[in-house]
């Protein structure tokens, strides 16, 4: 199995590499985002280990990078340990996430869990050309949401927020994780661009927007789909 390593401290990347290695693991180390970019355009990996702060490219632009065109697993491994840094980090698309100071037996043990969630236990999923929820039904193939048969004209960014809560029907989403996820973007705190999507969204699709039954305000959390009837 192929581990990239980015981490920009030499001691860390040759205790840690070290370890994995001494444990068949194949381990590439990238002491910059720009480097660990260019090695992983030009190798193959079955696992990412992920430091934030990296000079050039940060950790976070790194991660967006590489899920432009792979699923493969990240782990983010960093200092930064407060909630808004693991959600956010979750959120743009990290499959776990580790704080420093860490245990090599922990990191070994998520390393092995993450790989064998993807490759074992990871049935091929065929993503459904249609999602419905009440009267509203979204076309997946010609990307169109009709209610009651009418098509509605909703923009990119309010299919997006649709689609992701017609896809995870029981998840409460923070304001935060659709910012980053819809937009792509690191989120900076501002809820307005969320709020005025949502607002909007509502308008075109509630019987009421004034007391929505699709798409519910979880109060002090965020969002999520409202029940089937």
């Amino acid at each position: 199995m192929k581990v990239l390593f980015v981490e920009d401290n030499l001691e860390i990347c040759e205790m840690l590499g070290g370890y994995l290695t001494g444990e068949n693991f194949e381990v590439d180390c990238a002491y910059d985002g720009e480097q660990a970019c260019q090695m992983f355009d030009s190798n193959t990996y079955h696992i990412i280990l992920l430091d934030l702060m990296i000079p050039k490219i940060s950790g976070m632009d790194v991660m967006k990078h590489i899920r432009k065109s792979s699923t493969v697993p990240i782990i983010i491994i960093s200092a930064k340990d407060t909630e808004v840094d693991k959600t956010l980090g979750l959120g743009l698309g990290a499959d776990d996430y580790i704080t420093k100071p860490f245990s090599v037996v922990e990191v070994l043990a998520r390393v092995k869990a993450n790989i064998r969630r993807t490759t074992e236990y990871a049935a091929p999923l065929q993503e459904p050309e249609e999602l419905t929820f009440r009267s509203l039904k979204m076309d997946l193939s010609n990307h169109t949401v009709t209610k009651n048969g009418v098509l509605l004209e909703l923009t990119a960014k309010e299919f997006d927020i649709l689609k992701l809560l017609l896809q995870n029907p029981k998840r409460v989403y923070t304001k935060a994780q659709i910012y980053s996820l819809i937009w792509n973007d690191v989120y900076l705190g501002d809820e307005n661009a969320v709020n005025v999507h949502i607002s909007r969204l509502r308008n075109k699709i509630e019987d009421n927007p004034r007391s929505p039954e699709c798409v519910l305000t979880v109060w002090g959390i965020g969002y999520k789909l409202g029940e089937p009837t």
